[in-house]
């Protein structure tokens, strides 16, 4: 299952105590809707979403079905959140290629466009914060369209 899809899962706050709550104790479904205090019924139902998710499995114990999450999907999540928090910035700017997973962006897509400016609506009202060399990159040799004022020329 796709990682957007399992974090929608997780997102219910009923399902997110649930698997809080499994990760401490294997329980059946009476245990946790008494902990919870929702019905049977809506416990169910919750476990299933977790349970499509690969995020829970039950095992049958004589009469009742004990629910206990699957720690390696929660590590395996944890792990692309990491990986994440890893990624450098695209030097090209916005890169798809690299959001998606291929390292090297630079080779084998073009620039999402000509302009080195960021966010050049936001920096209108900050011309400083545009560098020379954007301005030219993104303006060639004319002036920013934001007025840089003197302080550009000077440096």
């Amino acid at each position: 299952m796709e990682p957007v899809r399992i974090f929608k899962t997780l997102a219910d706050e009923t399902r997110f105590k649930l698997v809080k709550l499994l990760l401490t104790h294997d329980l059946c479904v009476g245990a946790l809707a008494k902990h919870l205090r929702i019905s049977e019924a809506a416990v169910s139902q919750h476990l299933k979403s977790l349970r499509e998710a690969d995020l829970v499995r039950g095992e049958k114990r004589g009469y009742w079905t004990h629910y206990t999450v699957v720690k390696e999907k929660l590590h395996e999540l944890a792990g692309l959140l990491g990986d994440l928090t890893r990624l450098e910035p695209c030097l090209e700017g916005v890169c798809i290629k690299k959001l998606n997973g291929k390292i090297d962006c630079h080779k084998e897509e073009e620039k999402m466009c000509d302009c080195k400016c960021q966010q050049p609506e936001k920096l209108k009202s900050k011309p400083a914060e545009c560098t020379l060399e954007q301005i030219k990159e993104c303006h060639g040799d004319t002036e920013h369209p934001c007025d840089c004022g003197d302080e550009k020329k000077k440096e």
